[in-house]
């Protein structure tokens, strides 16, 4: 088995697990870069606590990709056109959020992507003043784990049309803050972490579900206290703060 792919299994199973209330039944997706141009990416309907290779479809990257700029107008074109990308035989039907995995795995160093609906980062996702709530830093371990800001996207529909949009607001994000996002808050939808391991996914996606504990309960006890943005800017240039998140990503 390519190794990326057992990497993506076990990943894939972890984000899945109960007690962690990221994913349940058929939701979330993930996928992984594999050596030879082509991506893995859950096929779509299969369960993440449960799955194995079978749950996965491999496309090509470039080919994916491309899509973004194709004229595609209707759902069965779309689905369609990204059959054609299929590269495996499975006859699985690739996750319809299948060309964003492969414009995110195109960035600097991104290897690895987990999109999950974690129960409290959707509460906030769903709250009336979303962006402004979630695009705040709270705590040094989330500007640790989970970068500066995460890349904040409105509701829009799945497939294509929030494929673009993600395309657009993350290349914004990256001029604006010159580095590589590590999260995206897809509005009344969902949280996609990015990075080059799957620890680094891992430790994004269960810090964000954590933040969200913390900024609901800071606002029954009164409201929240936000860090500045020196104090985030300190935390996320600190030296010892950049060797505690090498060890925690599996970067080290």
């Amino acid at each position: 088995m390519d190794t990326s792919l057992a990497e993506l299994i076990s990943l894939s199973r972890e984000l899945g697990k109960t007690e962690y209330q990221l994913a349940i039944f058929g939701e979330g997706n993930t996928s992984a870069l594999a050596t030879d141009g082509r991506f893995w990416v859950k096929a779509s309907g299969a369960m993440l606590s449960t799955i194995d290779e079978r749950g996965f479809v491999a496309l090509d990257r470039a080919a994916t990709v491309a899509l973004l700029d194709e004229e595609l107008t209707t759902d069965a074109e779309i689905q369609t056109a990204m059959q054609s990308c299929c590269t495996s035989s499975s006859g699985a039907r690739p996750s319809i959020e299948a060309m964003m995995h492969a414009f995110l795995l195109g960035l600097p160093g991104v290897a690895f992507v987990g999109h999950t609906h974690p129960t409290m980062v959707n509460a906030l996702l769903c709250a009336q003043q979303a962006e402004e709530i979630v695009t705040a830093s709270y705590c040094p371990d989330q500007i640790v784990c989970c970068g500066p800001a995460p890349v904040f996207v409105p509701y829009t529909d799945p497939g294509l049309p929030l494929a673009r949009l993600v395309r657009e607001r993350v290349n914004a994000w990256i001029e604006k803050y010159n580095c590589m996002p590590k999260a995206i808050m897809l509005q009344n939808h969902g949280l996609f972490a990015i990075g080059s391991t799957p620890q680094q996914v891992m430790s994004c996606t269960l810090m964000w579900a954590k933040t969200a504990q913390i900024i609901i309960g800071a606002m029954a006890c009164g409201g929240v206290n936000t860090l500045t943005a020196a104090q985030v800017d300190r935390i996320y240039t600190r030296p010892d703060e950049k060797y505690r998140e090498k060890i925690i990503s599996g970067q080290h």
